[in-house]
């Protein structure tokens, strides 16, 4: 309940104050927006399983946005930075249609 609420809390906020992504962080945003996606689909699996443990839920969100962020980051600084964006989206899309399959077994025994 209290995740639902900062959810509705969030975009309430995000709609009244509008605020805007520096220029110099777009590239890194969808990047990390991908990242946290896995990270709570890794931590919803984690959570039917019976293994969610919040420590590990944080320092896993904050990593993998950050390792995501590092690695265009570094592949812009290559001049590879579309390249690299691209593999770590497929990565990460890989591994959240794993966790989601994980998810939909779990909910529908299936």
């Amino acid at each position: 309940m209290i995740a639902a609420l900062a959810l509705v809390a969030g975009i309430v906020v995000g709609l009244l104050f509008r605020p805007t992504v520096p220029t110099w962080m777009e590239p890194y945003l969808p990047i990390a927006v991908v990242a946290a996606l896995d990270a709570v689909f890794g931590g919803v699996r984690a959570r039917l399983d019976h293994i969610f443990d919040a420590k590990v839920f944080v320092v896993s969100f904050i990593s993998n946005v950050v390792v995501a962020a590092l690695i265009v980051f570094m592949g812009d600084k290559l001049g590879v930075g579309a390249q690299l964006s691209t593999a770590v989206v497929v990565v990460l899309g890989i591994r959240i249609f794993g966790n989601a399959a994980a998810i939909r077994r779990h909910v529908f025994r299936a």
